[in-house]
C-alpha cells in the first residue's frame, strides 16, 4: 500500500468536516487523526523508507505534506543534513497545523541551538506568511530561556506584519514569555512596538493561561490598548 492509499484507509469522515472547519484557508483536508498520522510515521521510518518520503514532492492531500514533517522530525542525521531537510520542507508549508506541527517535532534543535538560531533569522524577514509563523514557532517552542530570552522579545519587538496567522504565532510566542518569565515580560509589555491587534492578542492569551493568578490578569487587563 503506497502512502496516499495508507492515508485514505485511515481518514474519517466525521472528523474530515471538523479539520477543515480549522483550517479555512485550504480545501485538501483528508481527516486523518494525528495519532494515527504519528504512528504512519514511525513506521515508515522504522522500515528505512523515510528517504523517499521526505523527498516527495506530490501531494495531493494536506495530511500527505503533515506526515512528511513528521517523518523529518523522526531522522538522526547531523544537524546540516536536518536543517537541509527543514529547509526543503518549508516551502510546503500552507497552514498554521502543518507549520505548529512540524516545528514542534524538530527534537534536533534542542542540541543544535546556535545553528538554528543562525538559520532561522531570515524566516523573520520573509514574505511568505506561513515562512515568518515557522519562525515564531520555533522561537517559541525551543528558545523562551535564561540564554534566549532577551533576543525572544527583542525579535518580538521587531514583528511588523498584517496577516492572521503570523501574528496569533507571535502573540503566542509572547504569552509564553510572559509565563516563563512574568518580570522581564511585563517591563517589555510597557514598552512594546507592537501592533495594537497583536499586542491586545497577547494579553488575552496570558490571561487564558491557568498559570497566571487572578490578580495579574486583572493588572494586564488594563495594558490593553483601545
Amino acid at each position: 500500500m503506497d502512502i496516499k492509499e495508507w492515508l485514505i484507509s485511515e481518514s474519517e469522515k466525521d472528523f474530515q468536516k471538523f479539520s477543515a472547519s480549522l483550517i479555512p484557508n485550504i480545501n485538501n483536508v483528508l481527516g486523518v487523526r494525528l495519532p494515527k498520522l504519528r504512528k504512519i510515521a514511525k513506521e515508515i521510518y522504522k522500515n528505512g523508507e523515510w528517504q523517499n518520503c521526505v523527498n516527495r514532492n506530490d501531494f495531493e492531500y494536506m495530511e500527505e505534506v503533515m506526515l512528511q514533517g513528521m517523518v523529518i522530525g523522526l531522522v538522526k542525521q547531523p544537524p546540516d543534513k536536518m536543517l537541509e531537510l527543514v529547509k526543503n520542507f518549508i516551502p510546503k508549508i500552507n497552514n498554521w497545523s502543518v507549520c505548529d506541527c512540524f516545528c514542534g517535532g524538530l527534537k534536533f534543535i534542542k542540541d543544535s541551538r546556535e545553528l538554528v538560531w543562525d538559520f532561522i533569522q531570515p524566516y523573520f524577514k520573509s514574505k511568505n506568511e506561513y515562512d515568518i509563523r515557522f519562525a515564531y514557532v520555533i522561537l517559541l517552542s525551543y528558545y523562551i530561556d535564561t540564554e534566549f530570552i532577551d533576543k525572544v522579545l527583542k525579535l518580538i519587538d521587531e514583528f511588523k506584519d498584517e496577516r492572521y496567522y503570523t501574528k496569533m504565532a507571535v502573540a503566542w510566542a509572547l504569552s509564553i514569555c510572559y509565563i516563563k518569565f512574568p518580570e522581564k515580560t511585563l517591563k517589555y509589555l510597557k514598552s512594546s512596538k507592537l501592533d495594537n491587534w497583536t499586542f491586545n492578542k497577547s494579553i488575552q492569551k496570558i490571561c487564558e493561561s491557568l498559570r497566571v493568578d487572578k490578580q495579574m490578569k486583572n493588572m494586564l487587563k488594563y495594558l490593553k490598548r483601545k
